[in-house]
């Protein structure tokens, strides 16, 4: 069931009127709001949903134990307990999503040596949102041990946390301690939030239907079909793909944030506008934000502890596994490794420099508009990203070979140009590009509107945005490309 789907829409305003019709009585509606979200993840597959059912149980269980061991003052059986947790969830990636990958690979490689290893590819099914999931999983009993959060008394509330709906296919990844807070509080209907959330949510379908799948038509077109198109049209459509991610993913989070606002939950922001930066780490400051800052916190400053004694090499080192990390945790394949490491390539140079931890200022002109250094920065970013997303969208090193064997070799033809597909998104695009110029260098800056138009000025916003929906969108329910993480 896509978020932005007739049949998601149903199943929302019936939640909605049975979820606040209980507001009075908050067992009665963390009840039914786990009810529904067991219901909403079992049509992907109910063999999931019970997976889903005894992980949760199992991690409930385990910070239980961990909490009572620390009150204890037992920190062997605590860690024991903590460890456990951690195995079980990086066990269940690595099984669904990495067992077959490392498998062949091992057997590929004893090939080339002569050593030769039979190995029947397992046909698992990878639950989807495991990789999100799995991480929520994991914080809390981590969060517990460290001190961070007591453990969660109710299993309603807990499970509450790990299954709810609006996030749990593709994020935000949200932490335990301000959901469960939340959860556990009286969530009363808030005309603000359903307001600002009914905002959020339309904003979230303009950037998917009318940009992310309008690119998609083209860009698709190209990539599945590189052999036969020239490098320029490579290379548009590869410069393309980092802007139809942006809107995609940045628009599926918009919808679920704005869904759990609705709701009375306030998640994890994912998105910063991520392409108006300067280097490589105020990207990924900026860009799935919710997964960048976990991995920061529970790989990255560990290994950074760990390797302290060797000063700045350490850092590269914890930066660079950190950076494998990401790579490796959107699937198993090479491209998603070197996808990972070549990103984490271009922190070293902010690190040798000493700017890592600096923050970054940008210099404006009288206008308040930022001067050219600063804009040529933010071009050569959004090439570096590009370059790696090409990595990330090959379904194979060899696909990304290839491509790039047909860059070099096509330059005799011309642009492939699909003018209505392309005017359309366009159009669209120049929309999503002047909201973000507004909110990265004019925040404080309204446009100017006569002063009827100003009085209905959230109208006449929710207006044009379903306008460009109807007239723009694309309606055939395509999937989110991080579905597939």
């Amino acid at each position: 069931m896509v978020v932005n789907s007739l049949a998601f829409l149903w199943f929302f305003l019936i939640v909605l009127a049975i979820y606040y019709l209980c507001q009075k009585k908050k067992e009665l509606q963390n009840i039914f709001l786990l009810i529904a979200s067991y219901w909403f993840y079992s049509q992907v597959d109910i063999k999931m949903t019970v997976l889903l059912v005894i992980l949760t149980l199992t991690f409930w269980l385990l910070g239980k134990g961990t909490a009572y061991y620390l009150d204890k003052e037992d920190e062997r059986k605590a860690a024991i307990t903590t460890n456990v947790g951690v195995v079980i969830g990086i066990g269940a990636l690595f099984y669904f999503k990495y067992l077959n990958f490392f498998a062949e690979s091992i057997a590929t490689l004893a090939s080339s040596i002569g050593i030769h290893l039979s190995w029947t590819t397992l046909n698992l099914v990878v639950p989807i949102g495991l990789s999100f999931f799995t991480f929520k999983l994991m914080s809390y009993v981590l969060d517990i041990y460290n001190g961070k959060i007591s453990e969660e008394k109710n299993i309603i509330s807990f499970a509450n946390f790990i299954a709810f709906f609006p996030t749990i296919l593709s994020g935000p990844i949200d932490r335990p301690k301000p959901f469960l807070k939340q959860v556990n509080q009286v969530r009363l209907f808030n005309p603000d939030n359903f307001m600002v959330g009914f905002r959020r949510v339309l904003w979230g379908m303009f950037l998917k239907m009318c940009i992310a799948d309008r690119l998609d038509i083209y860009i698709s077109a190209i990539w599945n079909n590189y052999e036969h198109h020239s490098a320029i049209s490579i290379i548009f459509a590869s410069l393309l793909y980092p802007f139809q991610m942006y809107a995609d993913f940045g628009g599926y989070s918009e919808m679920a944030i704005g869904v759990a606002l609705i709701l009375g939950f306030k998640v994890a922001e994912n998105f910063k506008r991520p392409f108006f930066v300067t280097d490589i780490a105020g990207y990924w400051s900026r860009w799935h934000m919710s997964l960048t800052s976990w991995l920061t916190d529970y790989v990255f400053l560990p290994l950074n502890i760990k390797f302290r004694k060797l000063g700045t090499n350490g850092t590269i080192m914890a930066i660079m596994l950190n950076m494998a990390f990401i790579g490796m945790w959107h699937g198993a394949n090479w491209t998603f490794l070197l996808f990972g490491l070549y990103h984490g390539l271009w922190y070293i140079p902010l690190m040798v420099n000493g700017q890592f931890f600096k923050k970054r200022k940008i210099q404006v002109n009288a206008k308040g508009w930022p001067q050219q250094p600063y804009v040529f920065k933010m071009i050569g970013i959004y090439l570096v990203v590009t370059f790696g997303l090409m990595l990330f969208h090959s379904s194979s090193m060899t696909e990304f070979f290839h491509v790039w064997g047909s860059i070099f070799s096509h330059w005799n033809g011309g642009l492939f140009f699909d003018m209505s597909t392309m005017v359309n998104a366009a159009i669209c695009s120049v929309a999503l590009i002047y909201v973000d110029i507004q909110e990265e260098w004019f925040p404080k800056k309204q446009l100017y509107l006569p002063s009827w138009a100003e009085r209905w000025r959230w109208e006449l916003t929710v207006a044009v945005e379903m306008i460009f929906i109807v007239l723009f969108g694309v309606f055939d329910n395509n999937q989110f490309i991080y579905f597939q993480f």
